[in-house]
């Protein structure tokens, strides 16, 4: 049969690598899915980096990489071992899951060493999308991903990429100082995900974090034994007690009797007081009943059903709250280093999208009214006849200027490096020529305020466990620059998304929106939100315990719910992958240069005076 023309290349390609992941995952019911969000695994669905027809060499090798490694996660690591011994604080989790991952890993590369080429070439590829390469003082890089590269290095004996061994390099001399004796022991433990998780609880104390490590589960299993022997032996013999009772009963029936009388006196007795106290209720005025405790209000308006576990510990919080003034002036500094390659083109942005805008900004005028500003077009009638009244005019409203746009950005883990900065330059141009232009404009960031669940997945592990607890880690909400601000006030604040640590997980449905609820609050008649992300939402703790499109669901309710009601203009920037698939209006960029033209003719068309103009120009991009 001959091909057809339409056909994907890449089609086999990808069959044949679905296929072979769930070979070496062990498991044929695994679902492996290509997407341009990011790569992961969530209960028995697998996501890969979408490879694209023309199948260059470095898509291919990231995405046999990625699919050997997230199958032999799947296939050696345990959710309720990896429960059972996480540390509660941050820092240590993000050791034990750096170690885990080498693991599993190294695990499979002793086995099967045909994946360790590939795996490195997944490693070499996020390593240089990271800049690691670059990176030449310790504190600027992440000890968790350093331990996970000396793991594997050592469990295998492979070298590792360049930018890798340049991170694991500049920490190694650090850990094998403080963990020399517990790593003699990593070979024994290697296959034994118990073994290894108390293995690296060690680590985690010689490294000097043990007092983020919480209780020894081993030693509270222990306690918790010897606390069932103890209530067993001091339990008073139930049996022999009823059995006692009997032996008196049969020898002395007349006192059995007795008792048994008062015991059914007493009974009634009983009955008759809740009964009493029943018909008082009953028989109590309305206004003085007791209330039952009112519903609570569903957490979301887009979907009742949508469940937090708790909001305790979310926040809401602004940027200069996060750091100090001057660690803020210096990471702007460091933004602005990443600007000044780009600075021609963003200034031509500026330029182009405030003519663009100013440009429909006619001044419209009212004019022979009796106060106002003094019309001097109409002075000489006065001249000629000076009983002619004096004429004044007054300019329009329009509604351009009775407009505000807040810009949310996506500050989750996946846009470390080079995204975030794209992002950071996104907002700091648009902030700075709407302003030019008397566009009223909010920069918002949402992220989580810990990795893999944080205080809300601590309480939910010490309740037990509860069954489908809905989203389940730390909300951080942050505030780089509020509609009333002035943007030389708060042009520091921006740097805060170069800090280290702050981009963890993304929640997008929640921050969608509560920067909606922030909107419709405010009194302009005209309202703008744009989204900046690179793609879907994604929190491992909220997806290991809920249905797999649980947050992504979510999102399209909130999105479908800012559509209907029609108070805000939606629209969003993806981040180097194609957010289509969520929002309507979307255009998709890869780099700062390519702002000029796809920010510019979608933004100026949003401003566009002629409505019906502002319907085909979107309707158009829709179709394209």
């Amino acid at each position: 049969m001959a091909k057809h023309p339409t056909d994907n290349p890449a089609d086999p390609f990808k069959k044949a690598l679905a296929d072979a992941t769930r070979v070496l995952a062990d498991d044929p019911d695994l679902a492996v899915t290509y997407t341009v969000d990011p790569s992961g695994l969530s209960g028995d669905s697998l996501r890969l980096p979408q490879v694209s027809r023309r199948m260059t060499r470095d898509e291919v090798m990231l995405a046999r990489g990625t699919a050997d490694a997230l199958a032999l996660r799947h296939r050696y690591h345990d959710l309720g071992t990896a429960a059972r011994y996480a540390p509660p604080g941050a820092m240590a989790r993000d050791l034990m899951e750096a170690m885990e991952s080498a693991r599993c890993e190294a695990v499979g590369a002793r086995t099967m060493p045909g994946t360790a080429g590939n795996i490195d070439a997944k490693i070499g590829h996020e390593a240089r999308r990271k800049g690691y390469g670059e990176i030449r003082d310790p504190a600027d890089a992440p000890l968790a991903t350093a331990a996970g590269y000396l793991i594997r290095h050592l469990a295998t004996g492979r070298d590792l990429p360049p930018e890798a061994t340049n991170v694991m390099e500049l920490w190694r001399g650090f850990i094998e100082d403080r963990c020399d004796t517990t790593l003699e022991n990593l070979d024994d433990v290697l296959t034994d995900q118990s073994a290894f998780a108390r293995f690296a609880r060690r680590m985690i104390d010689d490294l000097g974090y043990g007092d983020q490590l919480g209780d020894d589960p081993d030693e509270m299993d222990d306690e918790g034994e010897d606390d069932a022997s103890e209530e067993q032996d001091d339990q008073p013999d139930s049996t022999g007690e009823d059995d006692s009772q009997e032996d008196d009963a049969e020898a002395n029936p007349e006192r059995s009797q007795d008792e048994q009388q008062d015991e059914s006196q007493a009974q009634v007795q009983a009955d008759d007081q809740a009964d009493m106290e029943e018909a008082e209720e009953q028989e109590m005025p309305e206004g003085e009943a007791p209330l039952e405790p009112p519903t609570p209000a569903p957490h979301s308006d887009a979907d009742p059903t949508y469940a937090v576990f708790t909001t305790v510990h979310d926040e809401e919080i602004a940027a200069e709250d996060l750091a100090e003034a001057q660690e803020l002036e210096r990471l702007r500094a460091y933004l602005d280093q990443q600007l000044e390659p780009l600075k021609g083109a963003v200034s031509r942005l500026a330029n182009k999208l405030q003519r663009r805008l100013q440009a429909q900004q006619n001044r419209s005028w009212e004019f022979d009214l009796e106060e106002g500003i003094l019309d001097a077009g109409r002075l000489a009638r006065v001249v000629a006849n000076p009983t002619t009244p004096l004429s004044f005019k007054v300019e329009k409203d329009t509604e351009f200027r009775d407009t505000m746009v807040t810009l949310l950005l996506d500050n989750s883990g996946s846009m470390r490096g080079r995204p975030i900065s794209i992002a950071a330059i996104c907002a700091d141009v648009l902030a700075r020529t709407l302003e030019r232009c008397g566009v009223k404009v909010e920069i918002l960031g949402f992220t989580t305020r810990a990795w893999k669940g944080g205080k809300a997945r601590e309480e939910w592990l010490a309740q037990g466990r509860p069954q489908q607890p809905g989203r389940l880690n730390d909300l951080r909400h942050i505030i780089y620059k509020s509609a009333d601000a002035p943007w030389r006030r708060v042009r520091d604040n921006l740097g805060l998304m170069m800090k280290e640590g702050l981009l963890k997980e993304n929640i997008d449905g929640e921050a969608l929106e509560w920067a909606h609820r922030r909107m419709v609050n405010r009194p302009e008649s005209r309202k703008i939100l744009m989204v900046i992300s690179d793609g879907a939402p994604v929190d491992d703790s909220t997806l290991s315990v809920n249905p797999a499109n649980y947050l992504e669901k979510h999102l399209r309710d909130v999105i479908a719910m800012v559509e209907r009601r029609r108070a805000v203009e939606l629209l969003a920037i993806g981040i180097g992958h194609d957010v289509t698939r969520y929002y309507e209006r979307a255009v998709t960029i890869t780099d700062a240069e390519q702002l000029a033209g796809a920010i510019t003719e979608q933004l100026a068309s949003l401003f566009d005076s002629d409505p019906r103009a502002r319907a085909r120009v979107m309707g158009m991009r829709r179709a394209s």
